[in-house]
């Protein structure tokens, strides 16, 4: 059985990746999440990751004696390994299209993720409304990631960036958390594709888990006080 070591629901959104991948691709895994204490060298977290081989950080995927880790190189893994699952296009070109979106949000949005952390449980609209303001980096993040989205579900019809479900759209999913959380302002196809990941299955299983934790962490939340 493959295991996912995951962080904080709630915060985590390079976890939620391939957690969100597997579950609603249907691949089964055993779940293990590492709370986040502190990122320092000494944390119970750095040092637990340590101890499995990895780079220190979340998600690692663990097959037997093997540790993959960075969420990218898992969903590559998985991709070998579950072909039948067609978590890339099967047309090359798609694929090759949808590898270069993915590798763009695994690299960029610099501003969007600096600007907007994940925080499922949090609704923070005025927040959002200042960085809106206050931050054109911000803003031509969600302009770019706003073409990018319209031409693909143009492309090929939706609901999805490719159609079907892919790996595209795990990973664009806590961009999705990050909008909603920020209100961030959108158009409405592309609110409506927000709403459509949401609600899959596999996303909405991890903003249940999210929501149940009620581990506020006061080093990732340095903009709110204690709920």
């Amino acid at each position: 059985m493959l295991t996912l070591v995951i962080g904080n629901k709630n915060y985590s959104s390079w976890s939620m990746r391939p957690w969100v991948l597997m579950r609603q691709a249907g691949i089964a895994f055993e779940e293990r999440l590492v709370r986040f204490d502190s990122f320092a060298p000494e944390s119970r977290f750095k040092q637990t990751l340590q101890g499995l081989g990895a780079a220190g950080k979340v998600p690692v995927l663990l097959d037997g004696p093997l540790a993959v880790w960075d969420s990218l190189a898992i969903a590559e893994t998985l991709a070998e390994r579950f072909p039948d699952k067609r978590l890339w296009p099967a047309d090359p070109a798609l694929r090759a299209r949808a590898r270069s979106v993915v590798c763009e949000m695994h690299t960029g949005f610099a501003a969007l993720r600096g600007h907007c952390p994940m925080n499922i449980e949090a609704r923070l609209p005025e927040v959002g409304a200042l960085l809106w303001r206050d931050q054109p980096a911000l803003r031509a993040d969600v302009a770019h990631l706003v073409d990018t989205w319209a031409a693909l579900l143009d492309a090929h019809g939706g609901p999805l960036l490719f159609g079907d479900f892919s790996i595209a759209d795990a990973f664009f999913a806590p961009v999705c958390m990050r909008l909603i959380t920020y209100a961030l302002p959108l158009p409405a196809p592309i609110r409506a594709y927000v709403e459509r990941v949401a609600a899959l299955p596999g996303v909405a299983a991890w903003i249940a888990d999210a929501l149940a934790e009620k581990d506020f962490l006061d080093f990732e939340e340095p903009y709110r006080l204690r709920p």
